[in-house]
């Protein structure tokens, strides 16, 4: 499965494939034009409860992939077109944040990888 993670801010490219922005809220400063999204799934983003609950606090990493991972498995629907389009080609799940480890977008590829 051709999937990868990029910041939103960071310039695209072709081997980008199909560019998913996978954030509920719309990346600050950035205009919809010169974002390149070919999606916005803002469904499959955190819950705002678990959002501002982690608010990118690295000692909640894990726990907050264990809460992620449970709704994640309440959103399949969500889910399987992403899976179906990254066996054709590149997927790349952007995300906002400036910590480029611990983020959603990496946590929604980890669980895309291993739940499939």
């Amino acid at each position: 499965m051709p999937l990868q993670v990029k910041r939103v801010y960071a310039s695209p490219h072709q081997q980008d494939g199909l560019r998913i922005l996978v954030d509920r809220l719309w990346p600050r400063g950035l205009a919809k034009e010169a974002a390149a999204i070919d999606e916005w799934v803002r469904e499959c983003a955190p819950s705002d409860e678990l959002r501002k609950w982690f608010a990118h606090d690295r000692a909640k990493w894990n726990e907050f992939k264990r809460r992620y991972f449970a709704e994640l498995r309440s959103k399949e629907e969500l889910l399987a077109p992403i899976r179906s389009m990254a066996r054709e080609k590149c997927v790349t799940l952007l995300f906002g944040a400036s910590d480029t480890e611990c983020n959603n977008a990496v946590a929604l590829m980890e669980y895309l990888k291993n739940h499939e």
